[in-house]
């Protein structure tokens, strides 16, 4: 595989009374194409917030976002931006408020295609909505149904056509799942894995849900506070996590067993602020196995095994 997404040194800073809150800070990884690079960490932490900066949602502060090497921060011009938007998308956490309640489900997926203006004729956006439609099934009956008439899957599906309609090669998904039932999260992750496979996507994959982000990461990075702590294959992160941030995460998951003796690793202390971060590592104030070798400088991400990095001075 190749090298298709490369983050170098991201930053996002909100302007606050108090001062910058630092949302993202120096953020790097790279995802290759047709992989699945699974983002993680408690709410928060700033993952949101990087997967939008990626895309341009929100302007990044600072750093370089390269789609097949081009830095698309660079581009500037609407005819640019445009561009970008027909090969960088995003499927949003909520699909019930991030549908205009006004338009029916034709409408809420054709609405790209008039805006960039990619087909001429109305029979040719038909034919597409139609097309979209059938991927992520959607029956026929539905194209003039609004969104309160239907269910969170049926929206959530809606959500993820109005991505693939302008046939981008990389997809936001923005925790696409955590408002379905249980039931339906199911259909819509194998939606979503069957769509990869057939269009060759590459996804960069936001939850908080661990037990979701293992059945569908090929890698899987940790964010704490606005800095990624540990970045390894999925296997590797959760048969061998090394960072104890990871570790904490990772005893928290449910296990449907009865009477099964969870190790659980409850962290004490409060997440530091993200508007006067500390110099040292941010994860500091609540490491169990902190030392003073900790108290220094935030630790660089190293690569202490094939593939696998971590920002930890006790590793």
């Amino acid at each position: 595989m190749s090298s298709f997404i490369e983050v170098k040194n991201l930053k996002k800073y909100f302007p606050t009374k108090k001062g910058l809150l630092h949302a993202v800070e120096d953020l790097s990884f790279e995802i290759n194409k047709g992989e699945t690079l699974g983002l993680v960490g408690e709410s928060g932490c700033g993952k949101s917030t990087a997967g939008r900066a990626i895309i341009r949602l929100h302007e990044p502060t600072a750093g370089e976002v390269l789609l097949n090497g081009e830095d698309v921060l660079k581009r500037n011009t609407t005819k640019e931006k445009r561009q970008l938007r027909r090969e960088m998308q995003i499927v949003f956490q909520d699909p019930y408020s991030s549908l205009n309640p006004r338009l029916t489900t034709f409408d809420l997926i054709a609405d790209a295609l008039y805006v960039n203006k990619i087909y001429d004729s109305k029979k040719e956006i038909e034919e597409v909505v139609a097309e979209m439609m059938e991927t992520v099934g959607l029956e026929k009956r539905l194209v003039n149904s609004y969104p309160h008439e239907l269910d969170g899957g049926r929206r959530q599906r809606i959500g993820i056509a109005r991505a693939l309609v302008m046939r981008p090669e990389f997809i936001v998904l923005d925790e696409p799942v955590s408002a379905l039932d249980v039931s339906i999260q199911a259909q819509v992750l194998n939606l979503l894995q069957d769509i990869q496979e057939q269009k060759r996507l590459t996804y960069l994959f936001i939850s908080h849900d661990l037990s979701v982000v293992r059945h569908l990461s090929d890698r899987v990075a940790v964010m704490y506070l606005g800095r990624m702590v540990e970045l390894a294959d999925y296997q590797a992160i959760f048969e061998n996590p090394m960072h104890p941030y990871t570790r904490a995460l990772l005893s928290a998951i449910p296990v449907p067993e009865y009477n099964y003796d969870a190790n659980r690793i409850i962290l004490k202390g409060d997440v530091p602020s993200p508007i006067d971060p500390p110099d040292r590592c941010v994860f500091y104030g609540r490491c169990p196995n902190r030392t003073e070798a900790c108290d220094g400088p935030h630790p660089k991400l190293r690569e202490i095994s094939p593939s696998h990095f971590v920002a930890c001075h006790l590793v």
